[in-house]
C-alpha cells in the first residue's frame, strides 16, 4: 500500500502531527482551505465551527461546489475532508463559537470581524497552545500567530475597536487564490510550531504589490 505521507515525511513529523487536535473557527474562504490542508498534511482530529450555509457566491470565492449550495458549510467541508482521508475525525458544529465549546490545542481563527476575533480570543487564550488569526481583504493578507507570552501580547495589541478596522471584510471583497495563500501561511506556522521552529508572529502580504513583511 502506498504511503501518502512519503514525500512530506522529511518536512513534517507525522507522529507529532497526528497528536494535534485542530479547531477551525469560520470555514469560509480561508477556513475551508485551512481545513483541507490540515487533513492533507496529517492532522487526525479537526473541529469545524461555523453557523453559515453555502451560497452560490461561495463557489467562486471559497471553493465550495455547486452541489453544496444550501448545505451548512461545516457539513460540506466535513465531506470534503472525508474525501481527502476518511479516517480523519471531524466534529462539525453548525453554530457560532461559544465560550462553553471545547477547543483543540491548535486554533485557527478565520472569522470576518475584529469584534468576533476579540471575543473568541478572550475565551480561547488560556485554553489553546497555538493560535493563528487569518485576515484578508481583497489581495491583502495578514497572518498573526501566538504561542508564547510575547506573541500573545503582540496579538492582543492587534485587536483594535471594530470602528477602527479597514473598511470592508473578506465577505465583501475576496478571491480564492488569496484565501488559499493565507491558509497556506497559517498552516505552515503550525508545522513550524510542531517542529519547535521560530514562528512569524505577524506576517503581512500584499499580493498585488508583491510585498511581504514579517515580524518574527
Amino acid at each position: 500500500m502506498n504511503d501518502r505521507f512519503e514525500r512530506q515525511r522529511g518536512l513534517i513529523p507525522a507522529d507529532q502531527m497526528s497528536l494535534v487536535t485542530a479547531t477551525v473557527i469560520g470555514v469560509g474562504a480561508i477556513g475551508r482551505a485551512i481545513g483541507l490542508q490540515l487533513a492533507a498534511i496529517g492532522v487526525r482530529r479537526i473541529q469545524l465551527i461555523d453557523f453559515d450555509r453555502v451560497e452560490a457566491i461561495n463557489i467562486t470565492t471559497q471553493g465550495f461546489s455547486a452541489s453544496d449550495i444550501g448545505r451548512p458549510k461545516v457539513d460540506a467541508l466535513s465531506a470534503a475532508i472525508s474525501a481527502v482521508d476518511p479516517s480523519v475525525l471531524v466534529e462539525a458544529i453548525e453554530d457560532r463559537f461559544r465560550p462553553k465549546q471545547s477547543i483543540g490545542d491548535a486554533v485557527f481563527c478565520a472569522v470576518d470581524s475584529i469584534s468576533s476575533r476579540a471575543a473568541i480570543w478572550r475565551s480561547a487564550e488560556h485554553r489553546c497552545r497555538f493560535w493563528v488569526d487569518s485576515r484578508m481583504l481583497g489581495e491583502s493578507i495578514r497572518i498573526l500567530t501566538a504561542s508564547d507570552e510575547e506573541s500573545r501580547n503582540h496579538y492582543k495589541s492587534t485587536l483594535f475597536a471594530q470602528s477602527e478596522a479597514q473598511s470592508g471584510n473578506c465577505t465583501t471583497r475576496a478571491v480564492i487564490y488569496a484565501a488559499s495563500f493565507a491558509a497556506a501561511v497559517a498552516v505552515h506556522q503550525l508545522t513550524r510550531w510542531i517542529r519547535a521552529l521560530p514562528l512569524d508572529r505577524d506576517s503581512s502580504i500584499n499580493l498585488l504589490a508583491s510585498e511581504w513583511s514579517v515580524v518574527a
